[in-house]
């Protein structure tokens, strides 16, 4: 691992250690370079501020870690990851849905489930006729349904198990992909 990697690691994880006692607002760069015993400058090297950092956590912790869920029989799986990542930074997640940060919880949970929800609707429409800004407008519909889902859940605070959760889902949305595919085959784009 590169020295820059560690580094930014280091950032991160002092800023959840950070934020699970303090809230976002509160907390400085100064808080974060003592914490990690770096200086202003090699944060600055690294990040423009403490939002770009918080951004990056949750590209680099979240994001990659549901790759493999992008299939029609995996998808439920991803969702479930993305909620044990939450429950699992229950702390980090919380604070940063209550802070001017919110939009990277929220890029973030976009990101992710678009992603998983774009891969099922382009396994399922193979073979079908049905243009890319269709598709995207589908993915769009259910990736804001279910962080929207999510989003209550945090703020509802996280009572539910994210199983059962995931199994209403599954009944909810089984076989709707593939019924909206077919109805936007027969509409010109």
């Amino acid at each position: 691992m590169s020295n820059s990697l560690l580094t930014k690691n280091a950032l991160a994880r002092s800023l959840k250690d950070l934020m699970a006692h303090l809230p976002l607002s509160k907390i400085s760069v100064r808080h974060l370079v003592e914490d990690c015993g770096v200086n202003r400058q090699t944060f600055y090297y690294h990040f423009q501020d403490i939002y770009d950092l918080l951004g990056w956590i949750y590209k680099t912790e979240a994001v990659e870690s549901i790759a493999e869920y992008r299939s029609y029989s995996t998808w439920t799986d991803g969702f479930y990851r993305i909620f044990c990542y939450i429950e699992n930074n229950k702390a980090f997640c919380c604070n940063t849905l209550d802070s001017l940060g919110r939009r990277h919880l929220d890029a973030y949970l976009y990101e992710v489930t678009n992603d998983l929800v774009m891969g099922v609707i382009n396994e399922l429409a193979a073979g079908l006729d049905v243009g890319t800004p269709d598709k995207q407008f589908i993915a769009n519909f259910y990736t804001l349904a279910f962080t929207g889902l999510v989003i209550q859940w945090m703020q509802d605070g996280m009572k539910e198990q994210p199983g059962p959760m995931i199994e209403k889902l599954s009944v909810l949305i089984e076989g709707n992909f593939l019924k909206a595919l077919h109805k936007y085959e027969n509409i010109v784009s």
